[in-house]
C-alpha cells in the first residue's frame, strides 16, 4: 500500500514536467530489411525526435510505443515499446563567419528511437505508424498557443495495392544537420533535401503540421487513429506558407529560400517528401522542424532595380542590403570602361562620374576576411537632359481645362503620359495623351498631376495645385480711392475675358480694363467680366473731396534726445514732411522724431491736383544734470566714499540700503556685496523725466586670517608656521622666524623662554586685510609628548577631556587609550582632540586605562611613549 502511495504522489508531481513544452520537431523513417516468415515483410522503423537541449527526465520518454494501424480501416495492429537508442546535442561550435551576431551553442538534442526489426503481413493497404507526445515550445510565432499544441509523427508504409513493388520500399533519409542561421527580413537558404536508397524521384511541397496529445493526455498509448488533425496557424501563416509568401521550397531540390518575417521567434516548419517510381506516387514522408528566426545580419550585396538617372552624368551607389559588418570589403565595377581607373571603387558608398549617356552593368561585390563573398549586378540607365512639365489653361467650373505637356528630354523621345486632373467626383479623370483637356464638376482646389517617361527611361512626377473657380477672376488694382473734385482717375483690374464698367457718366473706355473716370461727386462703379459664359462682378468706390484737410497735434516740449512721434489727422493720400532729416519716415501720416534743438516741422498733404500745409514746433529741454564720481573698489566692511552733483531741484538715490544719509549728496556708504546706486535728479525747466547717472561700489570679499592653532616647541627644535587666508603677510614680532613677509616661516629658539605671541596680519591682492594671533609655549626639554594622569569627565569644565600636549611634536601619528583588557577604547590623529570618557556613548566609571603615543619631532626623528591615566568618576 505504502509503494503504491508513492508511486501516485511521484505521478502526480511529475504531471507538470511530463507535459512541459518541449518537443522541436521529428519524422520517421523505415527501412525494408527482406521477407518475413511466412508471408510476411520485415522493415526497420525508425523515429528522430528534435528536442530542447536540456530536457527533464519526464519530457525525455524512454521507452515510448510506436503504434501501428491497417492502411485502409485505420484500426490498430499492433502498439510496440520502443527504447531510446542513441542521443546527442546538434550544435554549432563557431560562429558563421558571414552573419553578425553570436550562433555558437546547442540547437536540438536528437533523441533516435529505433526499431530494428518488425515483422508485418503483406497485406495490399499497407501500414500508417504513429507516435504522439506533447507538447511544442512556447511562443512559436505561426501557431496559436503553441504551448498546448502537441506533435503526431506519422509515415506510411505502402501496400502492393499502390503498385511498384511499394510494398518492399525504404523511405526516403534526411540528414540531421539543421544548423541553418535565418536572419530576420533577411534572405536565407536551409536544406530540407532527402536521399532514396532506392533511386525514385523526389519532390518536396510544405505541408501542415499534424496534432496529438494534450496537457491532459501528454503521451497518448496507444496513439489515437488516423486522420490527424492539423496544427492551428497563426495568420497570415498557413501550412504551406509556414514562413510567408516570400519563402518557398524547391520543389526538386527540397532547398527552402527567401526572406524570412522580421519577427524573431520560433516558426514550425512541415516538408512532405513525395517519393515516385516511375512517375507514379508511391508514398509521403514527413519532416517537421521549428526553426529559428534570429536578430542577425548576413553577408548580402544587394542592388535593387533603379529608375534612369536622368539629371547628370554623376550618380550615387550604396547596397541595399543593410547590416553588413563594418569591416566588409566592397568593389563596385561600373561598367564604365571609357572612364579609366574610375571605373572601379572600393567604398562602401560611393558615386561614378559617367563617361558618356548610356545604359551600364555595375556589379557589386561584398567580402568579408577574405572567406566569404557576395556579387549582384544591375543595369543603371544614365540619360541626362530631362525637363518634366506642363502648363495649363482655364477659368471656371463651366468650361473645360486645358492641360499641355512642355516636357523636352536631350535623348530618346517623350512617349508616355499619365495625367490625373484630381476631380474628386469621378474615378475616371485620367488620361494618357500628351494634351488632353478636362471639365470640372465642381469648384475648388485640385491637385493635378501628371507622370511623364521617355523612350531611354527617364520618368518624373509633376504635381500642380489648380483653383477651378466658379466664376473668372478679377484682380482689382484697389477697391477704394480718394480724389480731389475736378481731377481724373484711371480704375484698373485685371482678368482673363471681356469687361464692362458702369455707370457711364463721365467714363472714357468702359469696354476695357482700365477706364478712366471724373465724377463730381462720391461714386460707386461697377465691372463686369464675361469668360465664354462665366461672369464675375466686382466694384470700386471712389470718394470725391473739395479739398485737403489736415488737423496737427499742439506745438510742443520734449526732453532733448528723446523721441516724438509728431501727429495729425489728415484726408490726404500723399503726405511730405520737411525737415525730413530727423524723421524715420518723411512720407508717413505720423512719423518719429528726434531733434536737439528748437525745429518747426511743415507737413504738406495732396490728393491728386489738392494740397494743404500746416506746421508743429518741438521745443528740447535738456536733461537735469546728475554726476556721481567714478566706481570705486573697497575692502569688505569698509567705507566708500559717494559724491555727486547736480543742477537740479531735487533727487532720490536708488537703493538707499546700507547709505549713512541718502538725502545727501555725499553719502558714505558700507556695502556688504558690491552694490551698484542710482543717483536720479529732477528740475522744473521742462523735461519731465529725471537725469541718471550710477556708481558702483565693488566689494572685495571679505580677508579670513588664519595664524594657526597655539602650539608648543622645544628650545633648538624649528617649528613650521603655517597661516593662510591672503596673498601678503606680514609677522610680529620677528623673535625666531625666518621671515616675516611669509605664510609659512619657521621658528627656531635659541635660548629657553615660556611662550611667545605672535600676531600675522594676512591681506589680499589690493592689501585688504585681517589679523590673527599665535601663542607658541618654548619648553627647554627635549620633543615630548605630555598626557595627564588622569582627569573627571563630570561636565563642570574642568579637566573633562583627556588630551595630548605636544612639545616640539611636528606631526601626532596617534594616541590611543585602551582598557584594562587591551581594548582599544579611543584613538585620534589630530592635535588638541582627546577623549571624553565615554566608550560608544556609555559614561565610564573609575578606571585606569592604558595610553601609547607616537609622534614624529620636527627634526624628523620618531617619538614613541605609554602611560597610564585615571578615570575618576
Amino acid at each position: 500500500m505504502k509503494k503504491l502511495l508513492f508511486a501516485l504522489l511521484l505521478l502526480l508531481s511529475m504531471g507538470g514536467s511530463v507535459s512541459a513544452a518541449h518537443i522541436k520537431g521529428g519524422f520517421f523513417t523505415y527501412q525494408y530489411l527482406g521477407p518475413g516468415s511466412g508471408t510476411n515483410l520485415r522493415y526497420r522503423i525508425t523515429l528522430t525526435v528534435y528536442m530542447i537541449c536540456n530536457p527533464n527526465s519526464g519530457q525525455l520518454s524512454n521507452p515510448i510505443n510506436f503504434t501501428i494501424f491497417n492502411g485502409a480501416s485505420n484500426q490498430q495492429v499492433s502498439n510496440v515499446s520502443v527504447p531510446i537508442t542513441t542521443q546527442y546535442t546538434l550544435s554549432k561550435v563557431y560562429d558563421e563567419p558571414c552573419i553578425t551576431g553570436n550562433e555558437v551553442g546547442c540547437y536540438y538534442l536528437i533523441v533516435v528511437y529505433d526499431l530494428p526489426t518488425i515483422e508485418l503481413p503483406a497485406i495490399p493497404e499497407g501500414y500508417t505508424v504513429a507516435y504522439q507526445r506533447c507538447c511544442r515550445i512556447a511562443g512559436i510565432n505561426n501557431l496559436t498557443n503553441s504551448s498546448a499544441v502537441g506533435n503526431t509523427f506519422t509515415i506510411r508504409i505502402p501496400g502492393s495495392a499502390t503498385g511498384q513493388n511499394a510494398q518492399i520500399n525504404s523511405s526516403p533519409q534526411f540528414l540531421v544537420n539543421d544548423t541553418a542561421v535565418v536572419c530576420r527580413g533577411s534572405y536565407f537558404q536551409t536544406s530540407f533535401a532527402a536521399t532514396d536508397t532506392d533511386g525514385d524521384s523526389l519532390s518536396y511541397q510544405f505541408c501542415g503540421a499534424y496534432q496529438g496529445g494534450d496537457a491532459q493526455a501528454p503521451s497518448p498509448n496507444p496513439a489515437a487513429n488516423p486522420p490527424y488533425t492539423g496544427v492551428p496557424y497563426a495568420a497570415p501563416y498557413t501550412g504551406t506558407q509556414p514562413l510567408g509568401s516570400a519563402v518557398t521550397i524547391n520543389a526538386t531540390t527540397g532547398m527552402i529560400s527567401g526572406i524570412a518575417p522580421d519577427m524573431m521567434g520560433q516558426y514550425v516548419i512541415c516538408v512532405c517528401v513525395n517519393e515516385y517510381r516511375n512517375r507514379v506516387l508511391i508514398n509521403t514522408t514527413r519532416k517537421e522542424l521549428h526553426i529559428s528566426v534570429n536578430d542577425c545580419n548576413p553577408l548580402r550585396a544587394q542592388l535593387n532595380p533603379r529608375p534612369a538617372f536622368c539629371e547628370s552624368l554623376d550618380v550615387s551607389f550604396s547596397n541595399d542590403a543593410a547590416g553588413n559588418p563594418p569591416n566588409a570589403e566592397y568593389l563596385w565595377t561600373f561598367g564604365d570602361p571609357a572612364s579609366g581607373n574610375n571605373n572601379t571603387s572600393t567604398q562602401a558608398v560611393t558615386n561614378h562620374i559617367f563617361s558618356a549617356p548610356g545604359d551600364y552593368t555595375v556589379k557589386l561585390r561584398v567580402t568579408l576576411l577574405g572567406v566569404c563573398s557576395d556579387s549582384t549586378t544591375t543595369v543603371v540607365r544614365v540619360w541626362p537632359g530631362f525637363f518634366p512639365g506642363f502648363t495649363i489653361s482655364g477659368v471656371c467650373v463651366l468650361n473645360p481645362f486645358q492641360f499641355t505637356d512642355t516636357t523636352s528630354a536631350n535623348y530618346g523621345v517623350v512617349d508616355n503620359w499619365q495625367w490625373n486632373f484630381g476631380d474628386n467626383a469621378t474615378l475616371a479623370d485620367t488620361s494618357r495623351i500628351r494634351n488632353p483637356a478636362w471639365t470640372y464638376s465642381a469648384p475648388g482646389n485640385v491637385n493635378v498631376s501628371l507622370i511623364v517617361s521617355t523612350s531611354k527611361g527617364c520618368t518624373d512626377t509633376i504635381t500642380k495645385v489648380l483653383n477651378v473657380l466658379d466664376k473668372p477672376l478679377i484682380n482689382l488694382a484697389f477697391n477704394d480711392t480718394l480724389i480731389c473734385q475736378y481731377d481724373s482717375l484711371s480704375l484698373q483690374a485685371a482678368g482673363s475675358g471681356n469687361f464692362s464698367w458702369t455707370p457711364l457718366v463721365n467714363m472714357v473706355n468702359p469696354n476695357t480694363s482700365s477706364p478712366r473716370v471724373a465724377p463730381m461727386t462720391t461714386t460707386w462703379y461697377y465691372v463686369n467680366l464675361n469668360n465664354n459664359g462665366c461672369i464675375n462682378k466686382d466694384s470700386v468706390l471712389v470718394r470725391v473731396t473739395p479739398g485737403v484737410l489736415i488737423i496737427p497735434m499742439g506745438d510742443t516740449t520734449i526732453c532733448q534726445g528723446d523721441t516724438i512721434q509728431l501727429r495729425i489727422n489728415s484726408n490726404a493720400l500723399q503726405h511730405s514732411w520737411t525737415p525730413g532729416s530727423s524723421l524715420n519716415d518723411p512720407t508717413t501720416m505720423s512719423p518719429l522724431a528726434v531733434t536737439n534743438t528748437l525745429t518747426t516741422y511743415q507737413v504738406t498733404g495732396t490728393i491728386g491736383s489738392c494740397s494743404s500745409t500746416k506746421q508743429i514746433t518741438v521745443t528740447p529741454i535738456p536733461y537735469p544734470i546728475a554726476r556721481l564720481s567714478a566706481d570705486t573698489l573697497i575692502c569688505f566692511n569698509t567705507p566708500a566714499f559717494i559724491r555727486a552733483s547736480s543742477n537740479g531741484r531735487s533727487f532720490f538715490w536708488q537703493p538707499t540700503t546700507y547709505l549713512s544719509n541718502p538725502l545727501s549728496l555725499t553719502p558714505i556708504a558700507r556695502p556688504p556685496t558690491t552694490q551698484r546706486y542710482i543717483f536720479s535728479v529732477f528740475d522744473n525747466r521742462g523735461c519731465p523725466k529725471p537725469g541718471i547717472d550710477t556708481v558702483v561700489v565693488t566689494v572685495r570679499p571679505e580677508v579670513i586670517a588664519n595664524a594657526g592653532r597655539d602650539t608648543t616647541v622645544v628650545v633648538g627644535q624649528p617649528l613650521q608656521l603655517n597661516a593662510t587666508g591672503g596673498v601678503y603677510y606680514d609677522w610680529s614680532p620677528a623673535t625666531g622666524l625666518s621671515s616675516t613677509t611669509i605664510s609659512n616661516p619657521i621658528a627656531l629658539y635659541r635660548t629657553p623662554f615660556s611662550s611667545i605671541r605672535y600676531r600675522m596680519i594676512a591681506s589680499d591682492s589690493i592689501r585688504c586685510p585681517d589679523t590673527a594671533y599665535l601663542t607658541v609655549r618654548v619648553f627647554q626639554t627635549a620633543p615630548s609628548v605630555f598626557v595627564p594622569t588622569g582627569f573627571t569627565p563630570n561636565g563642570d569644565g574642568l579637566n573633562d577631556i583627556i588630551k595630548p600636549v605636544l612639545a616640539g611634536i611636528k606631526k601626532l601619528n596617534y594616541f590611543r587609550i585602551f582598557n584594562r583588557w587591551g581594548q582599544l577604547v579611543y584613538e585620534t590623529q589630530q592635535e588638541g582632540q582627546g577623549w571624553d570618557g565615554r566608550i560608544n556613548g556609555q559614561l565610564q566609571g573609575t578606571h585606569v586605562f592604558v595610553w601609547t603615543v607616537s609622534a614624529v619631532d620636527y627634526i624628523d626623528q620618531p617619538y614613541f611613549a605609554k602611560g597610564t591615566l585615571t578615570l575618576i568618576r
